[in-house]
């Protein structure tokens, strides 16, 4: 992933920090040995996303930034990665002279797609879970290597581990109305992710 789309962003935002330093921390971050599928890839595949919906974000540029920097921190040990992710997205923000308001809201995004508990009915906030969680409407080939990629990232734990917390994981969210926030999103997605979930929860209790 080429850096231009982050330069034109952190440019337009008015940050004083040069882009270009900073764009290498990030890609050296997501480029860690560990991840697999939370990677550059999984945060162009958000941005294209964010391309197809940009005209439901109320400020499109701090949603874009949220989206750049959610997973920036990403250690399957841990249990806090969205709050470090924000940390870290504030401390770059506040580096570049962003103003405290607009750190605030993008920090809360990227806190949101902790999914542990359902998002804002509405606002930039669902729309950003929404596109973190588009992958699991994609076509089904596409959703099988996103939980390949998850199992690699968790091979710490042995089968029988992953497959629990996967599995309770997974339950959880076809047990909420919906898996989606925003309507465009539900239309879009909703009932190809519903199929993929159960199969893979299906898959997990049968392993």
């Amino acid at each position: 992933m080429t850096p231009e789309r982050w330069i034109v962003l952190w440019k337009r935002l008015g940050a004083r920090s040069g882009p270009e330093s900073i764009f290498e921390s990030v890609a050296e971050r997501y480029s860690e040995p560990h991840r697999a599928y939370h990677t550059l890839a999984h945060v162009a595949r958000c941005l294209w996303e964010l391309d197809r919906s940009r005209e439901l974000a109320e400020r499109a540029e701090e949603v874009e930034l949220a989206l750049w920097l959610h997973d920036v921190i990403y250690d399957p040990h841990a249990a806090d990665n969205e709050e470090r992710s924000a940390a870290f997205a504030g401390k770059l923000m506040h580096e570049g002279g962003l103003p405290e308001d607009l750190r605030g809201r993008v920090a809360a995004l990227i806190r949101a797609t902790d999914h542990h508990e359902e998002p804002a009915p509405k606002g930039d906030a669902a729309l950003v879970v929404d596109i973190d969680l588009s992958v699991l409407g994609a076509p089904p080939a596409e959703f099988d290597l996103y939980e390949r990629q998850v199992r690699q990232e968790y091979r710490h734990l042995n089968d029988d581990a992953f497959r629990r917390g996967r599995r309770a994981f997974l339950e959880r969210f076809l047990a909420r109305p919906s898996l989606y926030r925003t309507e465009t999103f539900r239309l879009r997605y909703e009932d190809a992710a519903r199929a993929n979930v159960a199969r893979s929860v299906e898959r997990l209790k049968l392993a």
